[in-house]
């Protein structure tokens, strides 16, 4: 660890973001609490809170995406039904390991609302009607987690 002063430390974050947060965590280990650039850190922290939530809220999205094809686009069903099942499949293990019980949370809350943008996905890609698709999520939480549980199709 360098002996940065904060001015320095506030500059290093808009030149070498890497070597800011090595700093950083130096003056977190060493306890060095007085030097840390707040304002900086503060962002940093709230930026890494946003992309887990996009992370998790991206991976329901596909596992929505895929289940909704699987149980409405007929025309490619017998084609690609093991794919679309392989990728909720995988979307779902990926979605467990980066879930957290507030993340957990806040998806529940906000289900209808990410379900706007796989209905879109799934609208333009297959060419259905707008109608032949539920425009509320048709998938409870436990459904779109549950690794045995596919819609009828």
């Amino acid at each position: 660890m360098t002996n940065l002063t904060k001015p320095a430390l506030k500059h290093l974050y808009k030149t070498d973001e890497y070597l800011w947060l090595e700093e950083t965590i130096s003056l977190l280990k060493a306890h060095s609490l007085e030097e840390l650039d707040l304002e900086h850190l503060i962002e940093e922290l709230e930026s890494l809170g946003k992309r887990d939530l996009n992370k998790v809220r991206s991976l329901l999205r596909q596992i929505m995406v895929h289940l909704l094809l699987l149980e409405y686009w007929q025309e490619e069903q017998e084609r690609n039904y093991r794919h679309w099942k392989g990728e909720v499949t995988a979307f779902r293990a990926d979605l467990r390991d980066a879930l957290t019980t507030s993340l957990e949370n806040k998806l529940k809350e906000d289900l209808e609302s990410i379900y706007r943008t796989p209905l879109k996905i799934v609208l333009q890609k297959t060419g259905l009607s707008s109608n032949t698709i539920p425009d509320n999520c048709p998938y409870s939480f436990a459904q779109l987690f549950n690794d045995n549980w596919y819609p009828e199709y």
